[in-house]
């Protein structure tokens, strides 16, 4: 069988686009390692569209029911299989997956999303989602008035401290050099607001609390001196690993991994195949803009279809 069309991921993106592509009754395979991209970690989502407040859990198991509403004759789903590569195959496309299956198609949209990077400090992992967290759109008004600390000095970490700063009563962000790798007319416009306090060439050693975070311990990389900050929010920003490693062949990535695309179709640089989502280059990272994404991607993969 030669489908029209193969998703890969099962996150906001990947199931948006195959009830779409479903309803246009486009032959789609949907292949989802798991449901719910990285919100499935999550405890409470605030930002889904719709929805006051959700589990990560609770909205994964939405995301599956929804999808499988819609399989049937024109919708296919392969549950629990990875991409492993993808391959030209004359004007088609071959989706190996680590099944043993190896999938023809017309067409691909990349939704694989991406994984955040992890803070590594004693009792991270055990205070996360407690205090700390790695979404400051998703997380932050839940920190107003709260002494918070933001590590990371890219642009996701100056975003974040932006945000931070409209709600929080204070906000410190840290950076492991001595130099911010966030656009520099970011960073200046921060600089200037009184409740903003940088700390350079220092990283993380311990994350405090018991049941929620009180505390955070970091270390001077230059002198080793160790001091103690009484916050109750770490806003972790050091990068995402995207889950693009199978298509590192076929499409242009970028020096971190993501998908480059075309923002206005999400059309990667090989014709055939479109990308939506935290797996892309795209500035902003939410479950409502990747879903938003893969509906114009969606879109884009129709038109093409039937003005060959």
């Amino acid at each position: 069988m030669i489908y029209d069309l193969i998703i890969i991921g099962g996150g906001p993106a990947g199931v948006a686009a195959s009830v779409y592509a479903a309803r246009k009754k486009m032959k789609t395979l949907l292949i989802a390692p798991e449901w719910g991209g990285q919100s499935i970690v999550s405890e409470k989502i605030y930002n889904w569209i719709g929805t006051e407040a959700i589990s990560g859990a609770e909205l994964a198991e939405n995301f599956k029911k929804h999808a499988l509403a819609n399989a049937g004759e024109d919708l296919q789903i392969k549950e629990g299989q990875k991409v492993t590569n993808i391959s030209k195959k004359e004007n088609n496309f071959v989706v190996k997956t680590d099944a043993g299956e190896e999938l023809e198609t017309k067409t691909i949209l990349i939704s694989s999303g991406s994984g955040r990077r992890k803070l590594q400090a004693i009792g991270a992992d055990r205070l996360e989602h407690k205090g700390l967290t790695y979404c400051a759109s998703c997380d932050g008004p839940l920190f107003s008035g709260a002494d918070v600390v933001v590590i990371g000095g890219g642009n996701a970490g100056f975003e974040s401290a932006a945000q931070l700063l409209a709600y929080c009563k204070s906000v410190t962000l840290m950076n492991r050099s001595d130099v911010f790798r966030a656009d520099e007319i970011t960073v200046e416009k921060l600089l200037k607001n009184p409740k903003l306090t940088v700390l350079k060439n220092v990283e993380t050693v311990e994350v405090k609390g018991e049941k929620f975070v009180e505390g955070l311990v970091y270390k001077n990389v230059t002198t080793n001196e160790e001091k103690t900050l009484n916050v109750t929010g770490v806003f972790v920003e050091i990068g995402q690993i995207p889950n693009t490693d199978f298509a590192k062949d076929i499409v242009t990535l970028d020096a971190i991994g993501r998908v480059k695309i075309d923002p206005t179709t999400q059309k990667t640089s090989t014709p055939g195949i479109w990308a939506a989502g935290d797996c892309t280059d795209v500035l902003y990272h939410q479950n409502n803009i990747a879903a938003g994404d893969a509906v114009r991607a969606l879109e884009d993969i129709y038109l093409a279809i039937h003005t060959k």
